[in-house]
């Protein structure tokens, strides 16, 4: 007789007492990871504008409404700057002085920008990496450095500009006694350091655009002048618009150029004829100790000047892309 033993299977172990918790404790770990780290990766740039973006800018339009100065002699004065700024004549021959150099570098920066833009974007152009790394290299260049070689290059008496222009029989220009002067050679200096730098963001734009487009406008006969007024102009449009504002922002906060190419000095000429608004804020802010506050309101001036005109060329652009 034989017999048959039957092996009855294993029994799992039961679960410890505190696995159902620790998992309920890893799934919240887990939901707040996903919800919560991507605010925890942003924080820092967030700490950093807070503490010298934000506040700063919270403390300048304080200040703006205080008869403020550096020796601690404060006293709110309410809007009694931003009126002073209406009738002061040296505020308005600055803003005059911004927008005349704004207009003189950037409407020809952009152009040219864009038309060697779309000539390294050209795919029969030999050698594209080193040209597109050879037009950037201005902006590398200190501005210190740019700001000296021009200044020798537009000096009155000895300068390489005037002595090319009296094989022309044009008298010698004193480039920094007169408003078109100065306003030509500044425009000339912000031209050659800034083309380069919205040349690649215009390229990275054009890149961007699909092969595809051309491609079938080429089959129906588009020539490439067509395919540029009727493709990559209007697929160009935010790029361009965003290259714009950075311009505008840029043009309106120029200090650097003028104070170099016055050899420090911060009114801009003997008759400010080519002071800017930003050194206009920094002669009444800093250099004359006593009116701090008045400089702050300068400040606020600028900024929402440069929102306005952000603004009307952010409507323009939109309207002449359609």
């Amino acid at each position: 007789m034989s017999l048959s033993a039957t092996t009855a299977p294993p029994s799992s172990a039961p679960p410890p007492p505190n696995a159902e918790p620790r998992r309920r404790r890893g799934h919240l770990l887990n939901r707040l990871d996903l919800k919560y780290s991507p605010y925890l990766y942003i924080a820092p740039f967030f700490l950093i504008f807070g503490v010298f973006g934000f506040y700063p800018m919270l403390r300048t339009a304080w200040m703006s409404l205080h008869d403020w100065d550096m020796i601690g002699e404060n006293s709110f004065i309410g809007f009694d700057n931003y009126t002073r700024l209406i009738s002061d004549e040296y505020f308005w021959n600055a803003l005059v002085n911004t927008f005349g150099i704004f207009a003189l570098s950037t409407i020809p920066q952009l152009l040219l920008a864009l038309f060697l833009a779309n000539l390294l974007n050209r795919t029969l152009l030999r050698a594209k990496t080193f040209f597109r790394m050879a037009i950037f290299i201005p902006n590398v260049v200190s501005v210190a450095a740019v700001a000296i070689v021009f200044g020798m290059l537009y000096q009155r008496d000895f300068g390489l500009f005037n002595w090319l222009l009296s094989f022309a029989g044009v008298e010698a220009i004193d480039w920094n006694g007169e408003k078109w002067s100065s306003w030509t050679a500044l425009a000339t200096m912000v031209n050659w350091r800034w083309t380069g730098y919205n040349t690649l963001i215009l390229l990275a734009g054009m890149q961007a655009i699909p092969k595809d487009l051309y491609e079938a406008a080429a089959i129906d006969g588009a020539g490439q002048w067509r395919q540029f007024w009727q493709i990559t102009l209007p697929m160009l449009k935010p790029t361009f618009i965003f290259v714009v504002i950075l311009s505008t922002i840029g043009g309106m906060q120029l200090f650097t150029e003028p104070l170099l190419f016055a050899n420090g000095n911060i009114i801009g000429g003997d008759q400010r004829q080519f002071q800017t608004l930003a050194m206009y804020m920094y002669e009444m802010g800093i250099v004359n100790l006593n009116t701090a506050g008045y400089g702050a309101a300068v400040a606020w001036a600028i900024f929402m000047i440069i929102v306005l005109v952000s603004l009307i060329n952010f409507v323009l652009v939109r309207r002449t892309a359609k």
